[in-house]
C-alpha cells in the first residue's frame, strides 16, 4: 500500500523587515497596540521586483534541496495562494517555469488561510492513488499588494512570504505520514466578513472600484476572531476522534498564524498550554495561505520536530474554510 511522506521544507522570506514602529510612522498605530492584540512584532515586505511567483520558486527550490531531489524530480506542482501573480495564467506555471522543471503539472488552488492543507491533502490524495510519485505544494502570498495601507484595523496583520513541502511515494510500510485529514467550508458565512470586494466577475474592475479601493482586502476581524477561536478546538478534537487520540498524544500543533489571542483562546478551550502550538507570528505576522508551511519548515529548522512525533496543522479562513492534518514524523 503506497501512502505519502514529507521528505522536504522550505521557506522565503522577504529581505525588508517592517517594524511595528515604522508602521506607525504611515497609519495611526502602535506597537503595543498591535503586539496585545494580535501578537505582532514585525512583517516581511517583498520588493517592488518580486512577485508572488518569486517568493515561490525560492521557497520550492530550498523544499526541493532539503529533499535530496532536484527540480526534474517533481512530478506535480500545487500552488495554494490569493495573491497570484495575475488571474491568468496560474502562479504554478510560473513557478514550474522559474525552478526550470519542465513537463510537469501545475495548478492553483485558492482556500485562503487553508490553502496550504487544501493543497497537502489533494498532494496527499494523489500519491495513494499511484497517479504521481513526487509533489511539490507551496503556500505563497504578497498580502502587501492587496493591503489597504490606510486602513489601520488589517494593515497592522499581513506579511508576505512562502513556505514549500515536497511530499513523496513511501511504500514502505510503517507507522509515519498522514494519519488523518478533515477539511471544511461553510459558503453560508457572509463574504463580506473577509474578502476582496472587487477584481472578479461579481464586480469587475473599474475606476469607481478602484477609487473605493475595493481591490484591497476587507475583514470583519471581530467575527473572523470567534470563528477562529472555535473551529480549532473543534476541528483537532474531530481529528482526535478519528484516531482515537487524546490532546496529550499530540506532541506539536502549527497553526495558522492570524492572531495570537485566537492560538490562546483555542488552547484554552482544549485544555492545553499554549506552548503546545508553534508560533512565529510575531516575526513574519499573517501570511494567508504561507503560513503554516513557513512555520513548519521553522519549526524543523529548531528541531522542535522529532522522528515519531504527532503533528497538527490547521488552517482556517475565507470561504469561510478550515483543514486540519494529523501527521506522524
Amino acid at each position: 500500500m503506497i501512502s505519502s511522506k514529507i521528505i522536504g521544507t522550505g521557506s522565503y522570506l522577504p529581505q525588508k523587515i517592517l517594524t511595528n514602529d515604522e508602521l506607525s510612522r504611515i497609519v495611526d498605530t502602535n506597537d503595543e497596540w498591535i503586539f496585545q492584540r494580535a501578537g505582532i512584532k514585525e512583517r516581511r515586505i517583498a520588493s517592488d521586483s518580486e512577485v508572488t511567483s518569486d517568493l515561490a520558486a525560492n521557497a520550492a527550490l530550498a523544499a526541493i534541496e532539503n529533499a535530496g531531489m532536484i527540480p526534474a524530480d517533481i512530478d506535480l506542482i500545487i500552488v495554494a495562494t490569493i495573491t497570484p501573480d495575475k488571474l491568468l495564467p496560474s502562479t504554478a506555471t510560473r513557478v514550474q517555469k522559474k525552478i526550470k522543471a519542465r513537463k510537469v503539472a501545475a495548478f492553483d488552488i485558492s482556500a485562503a488561510c487553508s490553502g496550504f492543507v487544501y493543497g497537502l491533502t489533494i498532494a496527499d490524495q494523489f500519491i495513494k492513488s499511484g497517479f504521481y510519485k513526487n509533489i511539490l505544494v507551496i503556500g505563497v502570498e504578497l498580502l502587501s499588494r492587496i493591503t489597504n495601507w490606510e486602513d489601520r484595523t488589517t494593515c497592522v496583520l499581513f506579511g508576505d512570504g512562502a513556505g514549500a513541502v515536497v511530499l513523496s511515494a513511501n511504500e514502505i510500510e510503517n507507522d509515519t505520514g498522514f494519519k488523518n485529514v478533515t477539511l471544511g467550508a461553510d459558503g453560508f458565512s457572509p463574504p463580506e466578513w473577509l474578502e476582496i470586494p472587487a477584481g472578479g466577475s461579481a464586480l469587475p474592475a473599474s475606476n469607481e472600484s478602484v477609487q473605493r479601493k475595493l481591490h484591497y482586502l476587507a475583514m470583519n476581524g471581530k467575527e473572523i476572531f470567534k470563528f477562529g477561536i472555535k473551529i480549532i478546538p473543534e476541528t483537532i478534537n474531530r481529528l482526535l476522534d478519528k484516531n482515537d487520540y487524546t490532546i496529550e498524544d499530540i506532541d506539536l500543533i502549527i497553526p495558522h498564524q492570524a492572531n495570537v489571542r485566537i492560538v490562546e483562546s483555542a488552547a484554552k478551550r482544549l485544555g492545553i498550554s499554549k506552548e503546545k502550538f508553534f508560533m512565529n507570528i510575531d516575526k513574519y505576522a499573517n501570511t494567508s495561505a504561507a503560513s503554516i508551511p513557513i512555520a513548519l519548515d521553522d519549526a524543523r529548522k529548531k528541531d522542535l520536530i522529532k522522528k515519531g512525533d504527532k503533528v497538527i496543522m490547521i488552517g482556517f479562513g475565507g470561504g469561510l474554510t478550515w483543514g486540519a492534518i494529523l501527521y506522524k514524523w
